[in-house]
């Protein structure tokens, strides 16, 4: 009999896509499926994407019955999952996709987040970080943006290939990265044939970019960002610019150097750009880079979907490697068309 795994924050985005991916797992069944405000609601009430789960009902988020699991998924809003993380028993492999427990600067959570510090746990990007995730009991996965950023950029830092002293990112997401909460901003009338930047200069995934892109780099890495919210439900498109003395080609070499035996980010051929749609539904990551000589600036645009990639694929890989298992079980790196 195969493992089970639990999902708390089931009734999200993030939860729903999790119990997709779950459900076409070969070594991974569908164990409890929590959702707090959702408790004794039909899954298909909000996942009718997802009838192999009709005869299922979100139960309420109850740590003792998550604890029954062989592992258990968080896909809650940062800041909830901490607390129900301590009171899962400290063997059982636990996957965070919120927040809580990827900064190791205190004083960063604190003034991004504003609510008590919970510690950092291994950092689940694979494809950098391979090593610290291997029979890991606790995985933070990262954010969405962060994601899209570092596999962009840590390749050309670790290499001195881009000056890590000025980087500018502009991303565009998906209204799915900000959750299923209601919201007026998010509301198909407001958000169709529109494009609109938030949180300029603040918005809480800076920290960790930074924290991510310094570690690789060996040296601190200073970042403006700016999120862009696109009429679209799912995927990112970053462009990750920063000054170079280095060719197209050297750079693009790092990066094929760097992914070359990785099956999830893919570097592009010269002159094809990342576009959100290749993504979609998949686990993949795609690249492509250039000079821009007048500036003097390395250009890289990364595409990942927010949801795979960036949030529940990334989570799937991240578990596959902490309970041994061959790192692509149950993920696809091929997006969906058209």
């Amino acid at each position: 009999m195969g493992m089970t795994a639990a999902v708390a924050g089931a009734s999200g985005y993030a939860g729903g896509e999790l119990l997709r991916l779950l459900l076409a797992h070969p070594d991974l069944a569908v164990g409890p499926v929590a959702a707090g405000s959702s408790a004794g609601s039909p899954v298909t009430d909000l996942h009718p994407q997802l009838p192999a789960l009709s005869d299922r009902v979100f139960a309420a988020t109850d740590a003792a019955a998550l604890g029954e699991a062989d592992i258990v998924f968080l896909a809650l809003p940062h800041g909830e999952s901490a607390a129900l993380a301590a009171a899962l028993p400290p063997g059982l492999p636990v996957i965070d996709l919120g927040a809580d427990h990827r900064l190791a600067d205190a004083a960063a959570w604190e003034r991004f987040y504003g609510t008590p510090y919970a510690g950092q746990w291994p950092y689940g990007l694979p494809e950098l970080f391979r090593a610290d995730l291997g029979g890991a009991r606790r995985i933070a996965v990262p954010g969405c943006y962060p994601t899209a950023v570092a596999l962009a950029l840590a390749p050309l830092l670790q290499h001195g290939l881009v000056d890590g002293g000025d980087v500018v990112v502009v991303a565009a997401s998906g209204t799915t990265g900000a959750g299923r909460a209601a919201k007026a901003a998010l509301l198909g009338s407001e958000v169709m044939g529109d494009l609109s930047a938030y949180k300029v200069g603040a918005h809480q995934h800076t920290p960790e970019m930074r924290q991510s892109l310094t570690r690789v780099a060996g040296a601190p890495v200073f970042l403006s960002f700016t999120p862009v919210l696109a009429p679209m439900p799912r995927g990112i498109l970053a462009t990750c610019t920063a000054r170079t003395s280095s060719t197209a080609d050297e750079l693009r070499e790092a990066l094929r150097e760097q992914y070359a035996d990785e099956p999830f980010v893919h570097v592009l051929p010269a002159g094809r750009w990342p576009h959100t749609a290749a993504t979609l539904g998949s686990n993949s990551c795609h690249l492509q880079v250039t000079v821009d000589a007048d500036a003097g600036r390395a250009v890289v645009v990364s595409a990942i979907d927010n949801l795979g990639k960036g949030a529940a694929g990334q989570a799937m890989q991240c578990a596959n490697l902490a309970l041994g298992l061959a790192e692509d079980t149950g993920l696809s790196a091929s997006g969906i068309a058209p």
